[in-house]
């Protein structure tokens, strides 16, 4: 076994999960902001995140002629809510109740002059608590954001250049903050059957409309409910055959309990190569739903992007 990578930090939920935890529900708060502010895009596209060199972003956010946007900063370890006509207030990130950190960003929008109501549930989490009403003590420790934020970075690059291999419809490389994950989907180009729903505290409305077209999905998932991080990659309807497939790296299995292939983070981290089990992992999966869900990939697919070189038409 290799040297971990510097690159590829330890992550191990046993480890950060209070910090996790924290910023699960901290980062609801904001993506929830963005939601009850931007108009509605397939997908639920409009209420996600994106990673920054200093952490995680909303992008500019409307608010009529103006506009805002809130980063958490993980390394100054603060949540900075700019305008665009230059304002700015910030919070810290440090241990505190939800209830306190909402207290602090509802003042920080005041004080901005942006109004804005939210509904208070979050989503995604059985039995959760309105966040005013959340007054249990979360731990938060800024090196576990940093190694979270380094593996963010890590993915995020990787999946940009897996997202450039794709002509069809594809999704923006972002952060989901109802799953807590970074994800990247190609699109088929087909309708898809109505999903069943059922997700905790998620109408099922937007999940319809969220696979509402047939999809290949992966991700990065940093752990929760007592287990480690992993990347992960589905098919949305699951064609016949897909989860018989053999895909890479070897380390990589079909969880039949979560409907998709996992691979470990710490078995990539690990690795002498930890960029190339990521690639194969994302490009093997996509494969296995592409040809047991007869995409038409020649039409679809095109060679991996490259810098500054325009691709060959």
């Amino acid at each position: 076994m290799a040297a971990p990578s510097k690159d590829w930090p330890e992550l191990s939920y046993a480890n950060w999960q209070d910090t996790c935890t924290a910023l699960h529900l901290w980062t609801q708060i904001v993506g929830k902001i963005r939601l009850a502010k931007t108009p509605w895009l397939n997908h639920s596209w409009h209420v996600t995140q994106y990673v920054t060199p200093r952490g995680l972003t909303t992008s500019p956010i409307p608010d009529r002629a103006r506009s805002f946007d809130i980063l958490f900063d993980f390394v100054a370890h603060e949540v900075r809510v700019e305008t665009s006509d230059g304002g700015l207030r910030k919070v810290a990130l440090r241990s505190q109740s939800v209830a306190d950190f909402y207290a602090q960003v509802r003042a920080a929008l005041d004080g901005l002059g942006i109004a804005v109501t939210i509904h208070e549930t979050p989503n995604e989490i059985p039995d959760a608590i309105p966040f005013s009403q959340d007054s249990v003590p979360r731990r938060y420790r800024p090196e576990d954001a940093e190694r979270f934020w380094q593996v963010l970075r890590q993915v995020d690059r990787l999946f940009k250049e897996f997202r450039s291999g794709f002509l069809g419809k594809s999704s923006p490389v972002h952060f989901f903050w109802g799953s807590f994950d970074h994800a990247v989907t190609r699109f088929s180009g087909r309708r898809a059957p109505p999903h069943p729903g059922g997700i905790p505290n998620l109408p099922d409305a937007v999940t319809r409309e969220a696979y509402s077209h047939e999809v290949s999905s992966a991700g990065f998932w940093p752990g929760g409910a007592g287990n480690d991080a992993l990347f992960y990659s589905y098919a949305y309807p699951e064609p016949k055959g897909f989860r018989e497939q053999k895909v890479r790296p070897a380390e990589a299995s079909f969880d039949a309990k979560l409907s998709e292939y996992v691979l470990p983070y710490a078995k990539v981290r690990e690795s002498e190569d930890p960029e190339a089990k990521v690639r194969e992992f994302l490009q093997s999966t996509y494969e296995a739903a592409a040809e047991m869900g007869k995409w038409d990939r020649a039409a679809l697919e095109c060679v991996v992007g490259r810098v500054g070189v325009p691709r060959k038409v």
